[in-house]
C-alpha cells in the first residue's frame, strides 16, 4: 500500500478544494463514507493518506489527483480545475437557458397554430 507523507500541504490542498465548493467538513466526510473527526486528520495532516483515499477524494473534487499533490498550493492544476468547473457551471447555466427559450418559443408556435 502507497502511503503519502508530509501530509500539510496535501490537507491544505484538500481544504481549499473543499472551500471552494462550499462543503463543510461533515458533507465531505458523509461523500467519503468516513467520521468528520477522520477526514478533519486528513485536512490538518495529522493522517497519512493512501493511494485509494487520494483517488476517492480527487474524483469527490472532479480533479486530478497531481492537483492535490502539488506542493504549491497555487497550483496550476487546481487553479485551471476551479476554472473550468465555474465554466461548466455558466456553460450548465446558459443550457438550461436555451432549453426554456425553446420550451417558450414552441408554446407560442403551438397558441399561433391554433389561431
Amino acid at each position: 500500500m502507497l502511503i503519502f507523507n508530509n501530509m500539510n500541504y496535501i490537507g491544505k490542498n484538500i481544504r481549499r478544494l473543499r472551500q471552494n465548493k462550499g462543503w463543510s467538513q461533515s458533507q465531505v466526510a458523509a461523500q467519503l463514507k468516513i467520521s468528520v473527526p477522520a477526514f478533519s486528520k486528513i485536512e490538518t495532516g495529522i493522517t497519512d493518506i493512501n493511494i485509494s483515499r487520494l483517488i476517492q477524494i480527487a474524483a469527490l473534487f472532479n480533479v486530478p489527483t497531481t492537483g492535490i499533490l502539488a506542493e504549491d498550493t497555487g497550483s496550476p492544476d487546481i487553479a485551471k480545475t476551479n476554472e473550468l468547473n465555474d465554466i461548466k457551471a455558466k456553460l450548465h447555466d446558459r443550457d438550461e437557458e436555451v432549453n426554456e427559450l425553446q420550451k417558450r418559443l414552441i408554446n407560442m408556435y403551438e397558441e399561433i397554430r391554433k389561431r
